[in-house]
């Protein structure tokens, strides 16, 4: 088993197992997310954002989640390394187009823009939400008090351009990961034939395109409106 993780190909086979797990944990908090611009009042967003910090089964997936935001961060770096050792000459910068696309020859810096998006994102939202709960508002949903979590997010949108023009640019980046990952994740996994992989791509990228214009609409909304 050591040998496998440490071989190339389990390497790959462990990025690609962590990366389709972060690919479904965005497509929910994307669904979330997306309760910001459908109810200015904030109930909906609120008890989305209730449920995900309320419910046993997400509390259970957090440490998973955040293990595998980890390990897929550090194995991108290793693979990374690996591939630069095996070839320590340049390849020929005036042909690369012609063998893969921009954001494969490119997925470690996209990686790293997308990590400090990541990050940013952390400070702003999720350690607020986690451990500095007392600077919050709470509002009464249906009878139900809870944390005010909408005033949160949407005030930060509301008050700064900048965050707004920050978490566009994060989404594109996400997508242009995206595109290239979710079919290279299941290649790896040996869905590979000529076949298989002219749908795969066709659905990352549809799946790039969703996950972008999603994250990037919600700060464009309060761009607009606000």
């Amino acid at each position: 088993m050591s040998n496998f993780l440490t071989a190339s190909i389990g390497r790959k086979f462990i990025m690609s197992i962590s990366g389709l797990f972060l690919m479904m944990f965005i497509c929910v908090h994307l669904g979330i997310n997306l309760l910001l611009i459908f109810d200015d009042s904030g109930e909906l967003f609120n008890l989305g954002a209730n449920f995900m910090a309320t419910n046993p089964l997400i509390k259970i997936m957090e440490p998973v989640l955040g293990l595998g935001f980890v390990v897929h961060i550090i194995w991108s770096f290793l693979i990374s390394f690996q591939n630069y050792k095996a070839r320590p000459v340049s390849y020929d910068k005036s042909n690369a187009g012609y063998s893969s696309a921009w954001a494969s020859r490119n997925m470690l810096v996209l990686g790293g823009l997308v990590l400090v998006f990541l990050v940013i994102h952390i400070m702003n939202f999720y350690y607020v939400i986690k451990f500095d709960t007392h600077s919050m508002g709470t509002a009464e949903v249906g009878g139900a008090e809870m944390h005010d979590t909408y005033s949160l997010v949407a005030g930060l949108f509301k008050a700064s351009v900048i965050y707004c023009l920050l978490y566009i640019v994060g989404g594109i980046l996400l997508g242009f990961h995206l595109g290239h990952g979710f079919w290279s994740s299941f290649q790896t996994l040996g869905l590979s034939n000529k076949s298989w992989l002219k749908r795969l791509q066709c659905v990352g990228k549809v799946y790039a395109i969703v996950v972008a214009v999603g994250f990037s609409i919600i700060p464009l909304y309060f761009l607009i409106k606000f």
